[in-house]
């Protein structure tokens, strides 16, 4: 895009481009999008050295000065917590490092507000109008700055990659199931290096 792109302006073409390529390449037609449940969707964080400030669409985090900033979905923290609820209840936690039957409970919910409510009661990018309300953007000064951005893989976000992943190690250490201090709407399963994808990015300006 254009070095002096707006936010507006990204929302419109990335939507644009996205929605253009999944028809095109993985659907083989130009049909209208299918439904919210049956789309890619992505998250991202997006900084504008013209303008000077980040643009947060959907989940991700950014860190700025040392400050935390988040965009997270308004559902999920109420999901992760029935999530817990229903582990802690059971009395036998170790089963659902291998089979999630707490998350295949909360996931009707789920679906059903990711139909209603996505790109409608918050933000990703999916090839539909993205809702630029729910598009956090975070204008800069011009003193210099020192900005993380990452996905929301890291439950504790730090100034540094190497502390970011040590917390994420002592969370997966402690709680792999994601039921405590931290909460998820998933768990580190047996076999998987962690719970999320994850990507970490830090720069000067």
């Amino acid at each position: 895009m254009p070095a002096n792109a707006s936010c507006h302006q990204f929302c419109v073409g990335v939507t644009r481009r996205f929605a253009d390529a999944m028809c095109r390449h993985l659907l083989r037609s130009r049909s209208p999008l299918p439904p919210p449940v049956d789309r890619l969707a992505a998250s991202a964080v997006v900084f504008s050295r013209r303008r000077r400030e980040i643009w947060m669409v959907g989940d991700c985090l950014c860190m700025v000065g040392g400050q935390l900033f988040e965009n997270p979905k308004p559902y999920e923290a109420q999901l992760a917590r029935r999530r817990a609820d229903i582990i802690r209840n059971s009395g036998q936690r170790e089963q659902f490092l291998t089979d999630d039957t707490a998350r295949k409970q909360i996931l009707p919910e789920m679906m059903r507000i990711m139909q209603e409510q996505q790109n409608v009661g918050y933000a990703v990018i999916d090839g539909a109008p993205i809702p630029e309300q729910h598009v956090r953007v975070l204008p800069l000064d011009f003193q210099p700055h020192e900005i993380v951005m990452a996905t929301d893989g890291y439950p504790f976000l730090c100034p540094t990659l190497e502390a970011s992943e040590a917390e994420l190690a002592r969370q997966l250490a402690d709680d792999p199931l994601n039921i405590g201090h931290f909460q998820a709407t998933k768990a580190c399963m047996k076999g998987n290096l962690s719970f999320d994808d994850r990507a970490y990015i830090r720069f000067r300006v």
